[in-house]
């Protein structure tokens, strides 16, 4: 399943309620499981993420793309549920992503969220091979104004859900931001998956 959140000061906090039903329900073996981030491809590995343009202004999603890991997806928005933890995308839908409608829209001033399941009760779900991303990647996220915001992957990480790093991921930003997130580390038959893959990107383009 994807990740979900909260509502909080700071922003959404990520709490990853992620059971992985797919492989659960198959006794899938490790060779199976999503990829996971390389070493070389985190936050700390190397300085800089490259030069970005000027924001856009705020316009509502509608798609994701990701060309080298063959993402081509609609969006929905999401809200926060009850509890304040941010709602996921129907898992019968395993070829839909959501953004934080109550967020940054892709594209303008801030940190934008885009989040989706790893898998679902029959397969890989839209973003199972997110892990498998590298620096330099292509992120395009068509908008409702008709303008394509394009991002360029300057990081992607994965962190154990007890000690996911709030300010790092949903932290504020003067320049256009995005994550994508889904679930990711290790995994557990009992508790499913014990983190989230978070792929930082940062605006370059448009058209």
């Amino acid at each position: 399943m994807g990740t979900s959140g909260r509502a909080g000061r700071g922003g959404l906090l990520a709490l990853a309620a992620c059971l992985g039903i797919w492989l659960v329900g198959s006794g899938s073996s490790e060779p199976v499981r999503p990829p996971q981030p390389s070493p070389e491809d985190s936050l700390t590995s190397r300085a800089g993420y490259g030069p970005s343009i000027a924001p856009l202004p705020g316009s509502p999603p509608t798609r994701i793309r990701i060309p080298s890991i063959r993402v081509d997806a609609p969006l929905t928005g999401l809200g926060l549920d009850p509890d304040g933890r941010l709602e996921v995308p129907p898992p019968a839908r395993r070829d839909l992503a959501g953004w934080y409608r109550d967020g940054t829209t892709p594209g303008a001033t801030g940190t934008a969220v885009i989040a989706g399941h790893v898998d679902h009760a029959t397969g890989p779900a839209v973003f199972y091979r997110l892990g498998a991303l590298h620096r330099g990647a292509a992120i395009e996220v068509p908008r409702a104004d008709g303008r394509t915001a394009v991002f360029t992957v300057h990081a992607v990480e994965v962190y154990d859900a007890r000690a996911f790093p709030d300010s790092r991921v949903y932290g504020p930003s003067p320049r256009a931001e995005l994550r994508v997130i889904t679930c990711g580390g290790g995994f557990s038959p009992r508790t499913g998956y014990k983190g989230n893959v978070v792929v930082f990107a940062h605006l370059t383009g448009t058209r």
